[in-house]
C-alpha cells in the first residue's frame, strides 16, 4: 500500500503547510500556526540579533558623546540636536537610502536602528549624571578623587537607574523599529508579518508575530532590570 494511502487510513494527518483553509479564510488559525511554528524560528533569532546589535552599537556611542558633554557643556545642545533628527528621520527612508551605500542586509539595518537609539541613551545617561547630588560630588572631591575617578566610582554607579531606563525604553523602540529591516534584507519578525511571497499573511499570523515582537520587548525589558539590580547592590541594601 502506498505511502498517500497509509495516511489516508491513519489518525495520523500530515502536517499542513498550505495556505489554504483557515490561513485562506483570514482566521486566527492557532492550529495552523502550532503546526508551522518553525517558519517563525529564524525570524525571532534575527529580530533579537538585530535588537541586540544596535544596542551594543548604540550604548558604546552615546555613552561617550554623555561623557564629552557632561564635561563640555556646550556640548549638550549640539549633539541632542544631531541626536535627535536622526531620531525623527522616517524609518523607511532610512532603511532605503542607506542601501545604495551599505548593501542590503543586517549591515544596513544596524546602522539604521542604531542611530534610533542614541538620542534615548544620550539623554538618559545626562540625566542620570545631572541628578547626582551636589554634596555627593563634593565629597568626592575632597577625598582627593580626580575627575575620571569621581566619574566612574561615584557619578555613574549613582547615575544607574535612569541609564538602564534609557536601555530600556531604547530596547522596546528598536524591537519595534526592527520589523521594517526586511525592507533592508535583513529579516526579522516584520518578513513573515509583512511578506505576502508565501500568502501566509492573515490574521492569525499578524497577531502571533505580533505576541512575540511584545514577548521579546518584555524579555529585554527583564534583562536590564536584572542587570540593574546586580549593578546596584546597594539599592537592594536600601530597599530592604
Amino acid at each position: 500500500m502506498s505511502l498517500p494511502a497509509v495516511l489516508a487510513q491513519s489518525s495520523i494527518k500530515p502536517r499542513d503547510r498550505s495556505v489554504t483553509g483557515c490561513p485562506q479564510n483570514n482566521d486566527l488559525c492557532p492550529g495552523w500556526i502550532a503546526d508551522n511554528v518553525d517558519r517563525y524560528v529564524d525570524p525571532f533569532v534575527r529580530h533579537v540579533e538585530l535588537t541586540a546589535l544596535a544596542l551594543a552599537f548604540g550604548f558604546p556611542i552615546a555613552f561617550a558623546l554623555a561623557v564629552l558633554a557632561y564635561r563640555r557643556r556646550w556640548l549638550v545642545g549640539p549633539i541632542t540636536a544631531t541626536t535627535g533628527i536622526l531620531y525623527t528621520l522616517p524609518s523607511l527612508a532610512v532603511f532605503f537610502l542607506l542601501q545604495p551605500v551599505t548593501g542590503r542586509g543586517i549591515t544596513t539595518a544596524t546602522i539604521a536602528l542604531t542611530s534610533y537609539t542614541l538620542l534615548i541613551l544620550f539623554r538618559n545617561i545626562m540625566l542620570g549624571l545631572d541628578n547626582v547630588p551636589a554634596e555627593i560630588k563634593d565629597a568626592a572631591r575632597g577625598q582627593g578623587l580626580s575627575a575620571n575617578q569621581q566619574l566612574f566610582r561615584v557619578e555613574l554607579p549613582l547615575a544607574a537607574p535612569e541609564i538602564f531606563a534609557g536601555l530600556r525604553i531604547a530596547a522596546t523602540t528598536t524591537v519595534g523599529l526592527a520589523t521594517l529591516a526586511f525592507l533592508a534584507g535583513a529579516g526579522g519578525l516584520g518578513e513573515p508579518l509583512f511578506d505576502g511571497g508565501d500568502g501566509i499573511v492573515f490574521r492569525g499570523n499578524v497577531v502571533f508575530c505580533g505576541l512575540l515582537c511584545v514577548l521579546l520587548a518584555a524579555l529585554f525589558d527583564l534583562v536590564f532590570l536584572l542587570v540593574q539590580r546586580l549593578a546596584s547592590p546597594w539599592q537592594r541594601v536600601g530597599t530592604a
